[in-house]
């Protein structure tokens, strides 16, 4: 084991907002004003994520990679400055297919669904309300995941899913290792993906599932109640 995060920085069209992504963790990314902002975000998040590097047995690997590693800078593009968010694939999210690091991804991935999955069975129905007011009821959180996933991410590998399907019993669980095995053949077979790569499509997938798990954890009301 090493003790060394890798993480790659993606640099904004506009000096915007800067996004730091873990290399090896798909969905650890986090935004800020500045590249240290963005790093110093990224660090606060690693013990949220290890929840779901636990789920696939890799807690003790992400534990001891204390130390942050840039080992690498590339450009974003509009939306990076504009969202925060990554919207570019790395160097690394353009390497061949290597089979035993796209399985490690996929593993993750499901780790984020399976967060993702419990954390809105537990949460309160009503969240509490964001710094601006207002803001997504738990259900339509989840309904915005999967309608994102089912659409825009999977249809990119001609695996869209409407989102009734998704809800409907046995859905959910089917139109995932769909999307997976979509990806694992584009990915094998070198097919182009626009300006998207696969590693790239996945990680991002990941990414959103969990920051909308967080999210909702963040604005979870049951202890609240509870306390009432």
């Amino acid at each position: 084991m090493t003790s060394r995060l890798r993480v790659l920085v993606e640099q904004p069209t506009r000096g915007k907002r800067w996004v730091v992504v873990a290399a090896d963790w798909p969905g650890l990314e986090r935004g800020g004003k500045t590249e240290d902002e963005a790093v110093e975000k990224l660090a606060r998040y690693v013990p949220r994520y290890l929840p779901v590097a636990k789920r696939v047995r890799l807690g003790s690997e992400l534990a001891t990679q204390t130390d942050l590693d840039i080992i690498g800078r590339y450009r974003g593009v509009g939306s990076t400055d504009f969202w925060g968010i990554s919207f570019a694939p790395s160097p690394l999210d353009r390497e061949p297919f290597d089979p035993p690091t796209f399985d490690r991804q996929v593993r993750l991935l499901r780790a984020a669904w399976a967060e993702f999955d419990e954390t809105a069975a537990r949460v309160s129905a009503e969240l509490r309300p964001g710094v601006r007011g207002g803001g997504r009821s738990r259900d339509q959180i989840v309904r915005h995941v999967l309608a994102t996933e089912g659409g825009d991410f999977s249809k990119r590998v001609k695996a869209k899913s409407e989102l009734e399907d998704l809800l409907a019993p046995g859905g959910l669980a089917h139109h995932r290792d769909r999307f997976v095995e979509a990806m694992r053949a584009w990915y094998a077979e070198g097919k182009p993906l626009g300006n998207w790569t696969i590693p790239y499509l996945l990680r991002h997938t990941a990414y959103h599932v969990l920051d909308h798990t967080w999210e909702m954890q963040d604005r979870d009301l049951t202890d609240d109640a509870s306390a009432g």
